[in-house]
């Protein structure tokens, strides 16, 4: 990493942000919790385990088609937390305003919060608020931290993938992505894109209950998309990820801005999908309830864990060939979440 200042790719979620924890923050903060590098910290209590995430939100802009920051906020640390197979319980919030931030406009935003908070059962906690002078920030920043337990005998990370597993994915990809990047740009399309944000815990939850040991690890390709994701599985299991480009869905209007815009949906961010890889014989049964899901019906099979290719990830072509995909190289579009 030879950067000597911070980019707005250290936030995207890909390469870079790699680079920035393994130099900075890794060589810092080494607890053996953190250094598992997931989207949460799994801990031992003297009576069980718990998991744990933290976040900050300074999505632009903070209404979005399909969502907000407040919903977004609840949502993405909800998400985090039960990737480990958890059940969430409980958030807190912190609020950093700008001055001059318009009182009906914090008021809907925490509205949004509390309906979310409720939709997935959880609690909001403590809240704090910060403001800063007018131009220090941009609006309103969110802080989120949740917490969840997980039940006896679940050992969910993004380094459980074994060879033969499948890989599963609840649903299209790209929409959060293109529904911030219209609503930022002012871009109109003949079908309104709106984003994916929504609360998997309860998806997440009827997986655990009815395949336990069978799920081995649980991913929501937030920032960085997709791609990212599997790459950071391929790379922490030390397995090949073979994927089918066909078996991806995407919205038509997703494609239709990914050509005008230049994105490739493989790297846009989700804000309510998740990428469960499970055992191959638990498969079926897995996509039969992420199907019976509210936030699960365009579930798929996209792909397998391999033992060629170890820490690869190849995508097998609609053209029928094949290429390597890697991590989110640079920021394809910032402040996403």
């Amino acid at each position: 990493m030879k950067d000597d200042r911070i980019l707005l790719a250290h936030g995207a979620g890909g390469k870079k942000s790699s680079e920035l924890t393994e130099r900075i923050f890794l060589n810092y903060f080494n607890d053996p919790a953190l250094i598992e590098l997931n989207d949460m910290a799994v801990l031992d209590l003297p009576n069980g385990r718990v998991s744990m995430s933290t976040d900050t939100y300074v999505v632009d802009p903070i209404f979005f088609p399909g969502g907000d920051i407040g919903s977004l906020a609840v949502h993405g640390t909800v998400n985090d937390v039960a990737m480990a197979g958890s059940v969430p319980f409980a958030i807190t919030v912190a609020f950093v305003l700008e001055e001059g931030l318009p009182l009906n406009d914090l008021d809907r935003i925490a509205g949004s919060m509390a309906r979310a908070a409720a939709e997935a059962k959880v609690r909001i906690v403590t809240a704090d608020t910060k403001v800063v002078p007018r131009g220090a920030a941009d609006k309103l920043f969110i802080n989120t931290t949740g917490i969840g337990i997980i039940p006896a005998g679940i050992q969910i990370s993004g380094k459980s993938a074994r060879e033969g597993d499948r890989i599963l994915l609840s649903g299209t990809i790209g929409d959060h992505g293109i529904a911030i990047a219209s609503a930022r740009e002012g871009i109109e399309f003949k079908t309104t894109v709106t984003s994916d944000s929504a609360p998997l815990n309860g998806m997440i939850g009827e997986l655990v209950d009815a395949l336990g040991k069978d799920i081995h690890v649980l991913r929501d390709p937030t920032r960085g998309g997709l791609a990212t994701v599997l790459s950071e599985i391929a790379s922490q299991s030390s397995v090949g990820v073979e994927v089918k480009e066909t078996s991806i869905p995407v919205r038509d209007a997703v494609k239709g801005a990914c050509e005008l815009l230049g994105y490739d949906p493989l790297y846009l961010a989700n804000e309510g999908k998740l990428v469960a890889v499970v055992a191959q014989n638990a498969s079926e049964r897995a996509l039969e309830i992420m199907k019976g899901s509210k936030y699960g019906q365009d579930a798929c099979l996209i792909g397998e864990i391999t033992v060629e290719n170890k820490g690869k990830v190849i995508l097998k072509t609609a053209m029928g060939g094949k290429r390597l995909v890697d991590k989110l190289s640079g920021e394809m579009l910032p402040r996403i979440c």
